[in-house]
């Protein structure tokens, strides 16, 4: 049987991780790894019995490639930032005029009918970097007080046409567009993960290979962009907590979906490694309570999710973001959160992200089976598609019981 972590285990994980960084990801800087021994070191109290202590059979030994990462890999904004150039601006000015001119509806927007013949190689490069390499970009230039809320849109969407083609429905009601704002209305949308103010622990969407979103306004403090790579992750379990990647790879976590749905956290399909997980359909929060009668997470799970978080942050990437910012993460292999955030008085300091949920068709990877009524239900399901450019009543964006 495979043993807790002793105490120097809790000791010796600021080296492990220095030693994955530094043979397959790069340095990781002392204060980082430092916090990660930290956290599991609270992991250790208490630790229930470990799983297997060996990698699931299939599972590689390490991720070797540009997808696993660490912050401190990326010590200057154009790693990773994509600035637009007067040129390309120009071009985007002309490919908005030509949409424009065809009188289609907004939503109809694709590569086809936005030409962007220079920009558009920059863009399906881009593409190519978050289905193959480090997995997220920003492109950044764009001014929203340069533009109304209508051509604003019609260019977010003709730049992530690039670079993902395929949308998808977020809820139910088929909204294509969620605004992400605070609203402290009313208690339930102020503890709401999309209305709130708080910090929120790293998950991926439930659905989507790419998760987009527009910056239209940044807050007065606080609220940036956090990322981590789930293959880093994956590489310091593999070398240190194999048991780990075990709990995490079977098929009993209970996620309280829309529809009640055992399956597993981690994935190797297709030669891939792929997570897909959010804390609150696992466990509930004060805002969505956890049905009495759906099972609880086990004391190994616990400690398999803290695992999971605390490596993460010991890695994590912060991004300050700007109005106008487009970000694309992929959603199978890069975890996000975000930091707590305040407000200021006038409109351009009131943090509001418009979100999307896409896929490429041509680069987009593989999905396991267990994810695929998820994927159809938002990619392919028969139903209706709707697109409000502002944030609209509860009746219009539901907030669903249980969010990832």
């Amino acid at each position: 049987m495979f043993r807790p972590w002793s105490s120097s285990d809790k000791s010796d994980f600021s080296s492990h991780i220095s030693k994955m960084a530094s043979s397959a990801v790069g340095p990781v800087v002392g204060a980082t790894t430092a916090a990660a021994g930290h956290h599991i070191h609270h992991l250790g109290r208490n630790a229930p019995v470990a799983d297997v202590p060996v990698i699931p059979t299939g599972f590689p030994e390490t991720v070797v490639n540009e997808s696993a990462w660490t912050g401190p890999q990326f010590t200057k904004q154009s790693q990773y930032t994509y600035s637009l150039t007067n040129a390309d601006l120009d071009e985007l000015a002309a490919a908005l005029k030509h949409f424009k001119t065809l009188g289609l509806d907004g939503d109809l927007v694709s590569r086809d009918n936005f030409p962007l013949p220079t920009l558009g190689a920059t863009l399906d490069g881009i593409a190519r970097d978050i289905h193959q390499g480090k997995g997220f970009a920003v492109v950044r230039g764009i001014d929203p007080q340069q533009h109304s809320v209508e051509d604003l849109t019609i260019l977010y969407l003709g730049v992530q046409g690039y670079v993902a083609n395929q949308r998808a429905r977020q809820d139910k009601k088929g909204n294509m567009l969620v605004h992400i704002v605070a609203d402290n209305t009313s208690q339930a949308k102020a503890d709401h993960h999309r209305h709130s103010t708080s910090a929120i622990t790293f998950h991926n969407e439930e659905s989507g290979d790419v998760i987009s979103w527009l910056t239209r306004n940044t807050a007065a403090a606080g609220g940036k962009c956090i990322i981590a790579s789930a293959h880093t992750v994956y590489n310091v379990l593999a070398a240190t907590r194999p048991d780990i990647i075990r709990t995490l790879s079977r098929s009993d976590w209970p996620f309280a979906l829309p529809k009640f749905q055992c399956r597993p956290i981690l994935f190797h399909h297709d030669g891939k490694i792929i997570i897909n997980f959010g804390r609150t359909p696992l466990m509930g929060n004060s805002a969505h309570p956890r049905p009495a009668h759906f099972p609880s997470l086990s004391a190994r799970q616990i400690e398999a999710l803290d695992a999971v978080e605390a490596i993460a942050k010991a890695t994590q990437m912060e991004i300050q973001t700007r109005a106008g910012d487009i970000h694309f993460i992929n959603n199978l292999a890069i975890l996000h959160r975000r930091e707590a955030f305040v407000n200021g008085q006038g409109a351009s300091e009131k943090r509001h992200l418009v979100r999307m949920r896409v896929r490429n068709e041509q680069l987009g990877w593989s999905i396991p089976d267990a994810l695929k009524r998820e994927w159809h239900d938002a990619f392919d399901k028969p139903a209706d598609r709707v697109w409000h450019l502002e944030p609209m009543p509860d009746a219009f964006f539901p907030l669903r019981k249980y969010p990832n």
